[in-house]
């Protein structure tokens, strides 16, 4: 039978990874339950393969023609939707790869079900990472990390004392514009900007990895996960991303976990822990050939969007709902071409300073300051 499994956002560039996983190990996993955006082509695919339950699409007269089409299926859409995914009763593990804030309501409830989070969705941890960890601690129930740096973080972390952590250590590729300087960033095109030299992922999260801003919401999500004061964690230029990310004990050991740049690999530990399975076909890690490995400190002048996720990390409160919801609104703006690439990190910064923080906020204050903030955003604009 294996782990039974629901997966929020199966069409992106991580939930096609994942149905990769499950394919590969069908006696190990099984697909329930997923949730798609408007992509019904892809759905249909998923559909006509997996023996699912429940599937939810973000408009409703997608789902009636899918009800029609598939009636021993239970089609459900938008937000309502995605909460009876993420929470199917009949669910082990919940992979909750969707984009953006939109996956903190279901990540809550899934919680109460007792169901494992694999959490691959940064935004829910940035914006409300104290709700979830709270939830996750009276309910007792594992987050197990997908992003590929915080999966290294809690690998090398296994076994360990925390107490006996000293700093951990977050490697970061410099995305496709690392070769220029800030004043070269003034013109470059959207186009430029989803040519990401090593990892091959969806276009927001490719224009943050660009702005740096996806290494800001790392930073945060390890400081939730692994409870580590932001003082001890640190970011490291590391071209190559076969390093992906290493913690310093207090003895001055440092462990690192290595690895091609490939997703599937941390995506099939979080849904195999604590076991490892093989990877038949994956292409295996090869020093030799590689031959050097390169690290530089970080340059917070140049990567400014890092700097502000730190700002707003050490903030805490509602300052990392704003971070996150200023960062999505004006990156659609950009890839819309409404705005230039360092305007994105402007309107952040002037989002922020804008906002009256609010250090212990309760769901409904975060998804309140969540919309306002996007609104502000696009005002901005026009």
């Amino acid at each position: 039978m294996g782990k039974r499994i629901s997966l929020l956002g199966a069409t992106g560039s991580i939930g096609l990874q994942t149905l990769d996983i499950i394919r590969e190990h069908p006696n190990k996993f099984q697909l329930v339950a997923f949730s798609v955006g408007k992509n019904i082509e892809e759905t249909r695919k998923i559909l006509n393969e997996f023996h699912v339950e429940v599937v939810s699409v973000q408009k409703e007269e997608d789902a009636l023609l899918l009800q029609q089409e598939y009636p021993k299926i239970e089609v459900v859409f938008g937000d309502a939707g995605l909460i009876q995914v993420a929470a199917h009763t009949n669910a082990d593990v919940l992979v909750n790869a969707v984009l953006g804030s939109v996956g903190l309501r279901p990540t809550l409830e899934a919680i109460k079900k007792g169901i494992t989070i694999a959490i691959a969705n940064k935004e829910t941890l940035v914006t409300a990472g104290h709700l979830v960890m709270q939830a996750a601690q009276q309910y007792n129930v594992p987050i197990l990390p997908v992003d590929s740096e915080h999966s290294a973080l809690f690998q090398a972390m296994n076994g360990e004392k925390k107490s006996e952590v000293s700093k951990l250590i977050i490697t970061a590729s410099g995305g496709s514009f690392r070769d220029r300087t800030r004043e070269e960033l003034k013109s470059v095109t959207v186009k430029e900007a989803l040519n990401h030299p090593n990892w091959s992922m969806g276009s927001k999260i490719t224009i943050d990895s660009a702005t740096m801003m996806n290494k800001g919401l790392e930073v945060i999500e390890a400081h939730v996960l692994f409870d580590i004061s932001y003082d001890d964690i640190e970011v490291l230029l590391h071209r190559e991303s076969i390093i992906h990310s290493m913690i310093e004990f207090k003895d001055t050991s440092v462990i690192a976990q290595l690895g091609t740049p490939d997703m599937r690999v941390p995506i099939q530990y979080a849904l195999s822990y604590p076991d490892r399975l093989e990877r038949s076909n994956a292409h295996r890690l090869n020093l030799a050939e590689i031959g050097k490995l390169h690290f530089q400190e970080m340059d917070y002048k140049r990567y400014h969007a890092l700097k502000l996720a730190i700002d707003a990390g050490r903030a805490g409160g509602t300052m990392t709902t704003v971070l996150n919801a200023a960062n999505e609104a004006a990156v659609s703006l950009f890839l819309k071409e409404k705005i230039t690439f360092l305007e994105i990190d402007e309107l952040i910064e002037r989002a922020m300073d804008e906002h009256s923080n609010v250090s212990s906020p309760d769901l409904d204050t975060i998804l309140f300051v969540d919309s306002q903030t996007r609104k502000s955003v696009q005002n901005m604009v026009k």
